[in-house]
């Protein structure tokens, strides 16, 4: 029985072409829908902020000495299974056929952590409901930053991943804000009303998306961002070859190596017989073993063959490190507020406004980044930036109108500055991986195949941004609860000025020539 029109044209299938196609593969869709994917995630992730600490003594019967404590850990809970889920869900996408299914899945395990956190009460179901939510962002990020690596070059991608950094950054830092208003004015369970809403229509848009590889089947032209050929890659090198390539099959599986000089009388290079390296002598010889440890590199799975790169290195300690600076203010801030100023969680909420405005720039920032290269001087200058206004924080420690105008000020300049660092980092995932295939192929090698690299690369990015989403709330709340919040303000502040340093030596390649 054949099946209705509109049915097959939503599922992708038959010869006619999908409904509204050019629309729903367009850029501009799966930008806002990557971007809207991330935005509920993090909402979900933020909107409990300033809600559990009152919920946690009202529902789940914490003492007061513990909550801090019992938030930092259900904060941190979510960045762990983040962590632990991302190498998977990134080798699973790119063996998957498609991007937009695990989408729909990560869904499911949303909607299924938010009705745990809305019906349960211990705290043994709030640990479960955390860790379901950060498998579910693991899905949601991994596959929506490869799927727009995927569909936009590699010089428009940054202002493209600046409208992922404002949908990250509006839910990381309004959700609390919201969570907080809602909570006093109408409940517990109005709270999670917003978010059955936005996931609701979440599913809609991830269910219109068609993939640039999809709509190519009746439009060739469409077909999204080029892979890089070998013809190309030979062409234009972002990284320099190794000085010498096996040239048998031979070598390649046994690792036998060619040694070669060059002479510069001649201009070529003079090889000579192939040699294992066996002896003492050879071993030591860099001609000799770059070859074979070229080798064993690339038989590695991606994932673990991209962290050979400094570059990326470079990126993923910045991730760290943004992550646990936006972060650490969700373990803190509220309960400073009410420590300080006395305010209730509607109070303390609206602290995370001044954070959030700055973020409404994050496309500029990403066009800026994409029109001058500014990869590693956007990223390096935000985090330089941000140290200042994060140590002078600890001058807020009274309750006077002057320290709650000099608070908001320097929230603004926080998110400011920080909102200068999102675009180039997500940005500099893919122009790493896309620079490494280049020189496999220029190499002779089968670069990362049919399904690429990008999700294991944003896996790794995710990785490292859940390792800052762990230790920010971790290290912000117990540094607040042993040593106050005048040693967290200057701790942030040096982390965030000392990350500006490989920022701007390694990102984008080594400041100083390719390396």
């Amino acid at each position: 029985m054949p099946r209705p029109t509109w049915l097959a044209s939503l599922t992708q299938q038959g010869s006619q072409p999908p409904y509204l196609l050019k629309f729903r593969s367009s850029d501009n869709f799966i930008i806002g829908t990557v971007a809207l994917a991330v935005f509920t995630d993090m909402f979900l992730y933020g909107v409990i902020v300033p809600v559990i600490p009152f919920a946690l003594q009202t529902r789940s019967h914490v003492s007061h000495d513990r909550v801090q404590s019992w938030v930092s850990v259900l904060i941190a809970v979510y960045g762990a299974a983040l962590l632990a889920f991302s190498p998977i869900c990134g080798w699973l996408a790119d063996h998957s056929t498609s991007r937009r299914s695990p989408l729909l899945i990560g869904l499911v395990a949303l909607l299924g952590a938010t009705i745990l956190l809305n019906v349960g009460s211990n705290l043994e179901v709030m640990i479960v409901a955390r860790v379901l939510q950060g498998t579910s962002a693991a899905v949601v990020w991994i596959v929506g930053l490869a799927l727009l690596a995927d569909t936009v070059p590699q010089e428009h991608l940054a202002q493209a991943m600046g409208y992922v950094g404002l949908g990250m950054s509006l839910g990381i830092l309004i959700a609390p804000m919201l969570g907080g208003i809602v909570f006093d004015h109408a409940g517990y369970t109005a709270v999670f009303a917003m978010a059955y809403v936005l996931v609701g229509v979440d599913i809609i848009l991830r269910l219109l998306l068609v993939e640039k590889k999809i709509a190519a089947r009746w439009n060739p032209d469409d077909a999204g961002r080029v892979r890089v050929e070998p013809s190309e890659a030979t062409q234009d090198q972002t990284e320099p070859t190794d000085p010498i390539e096996p040239s048998s099959q031979l070598e390649q599986d046994v690792g036998i190596s060619t040694k070669a000089t060059h002479d510069p009388e001649k201009g070529a290079a003079v090889t000579s017989a192939p040699s294992l390296p066996t002896s003492s002598n050879e071993r030591q010889n860099p001609v000799t073993i770059v070859p074979v440890r070229r080798r064993l590199r690339h038989r590695l799975p991606p994932i673990l063959s991209l962290l050979y790169s400094r570059r990326l290195l470079a990126v993923l300690f910045a991730s760290i490190t943004q992550a646990a600076l936006i972060t650490a203010f969700d373990s803190v801030l509220t309960i400073h507020a009410a420590n300080i100023f006395h305010w209730t969680s509607t109070g303390a909420a609206l602290l995370f406004l001044p954070l959030v405005i700055p973020t409404f720039l994050s496309p500029v920032f990403g066009y800026l980044s994409d029109r001058y290269g500014g990869a590693r001087y956007m990223t390096s200058l935000g985090f330089l930036l941000a140290c200042p206004p994060l140590v002078c924080l600890r001058f807020v420690d009274v309750n006077t109108m002057k320290d709650k105008v000099l608070l908001c000020g320097l929230l603004a300049l926080i998110g400011l500055t920080l909102s200068l660092t999102f675009p180039p980092i997500m940005a500099e995932i893919s122009a790493v991986v896309e620079a490494k295939e280049k020189k496999m192929l220029a190499n002779g090698e089968a670069g990362y195949g049919k399904g690429g690299a990008y999700a294991q690369a944003y896996a790794l990015f995710n990785m490292a941004f859940a390792g800052g989403c762990l230790l920010g709330p971790l290290l912000a709340g117990f540094v607040v609860q042993a040593k106050g919040w005048a040693t967290m303000a200057w701790v942030l502040g040096l982390w965030s000025a000392f990350t500006a340093i490989p920022s701007y030596f390694w990102m984008g390649g080594w400041v100083f020539g390719k390396a």
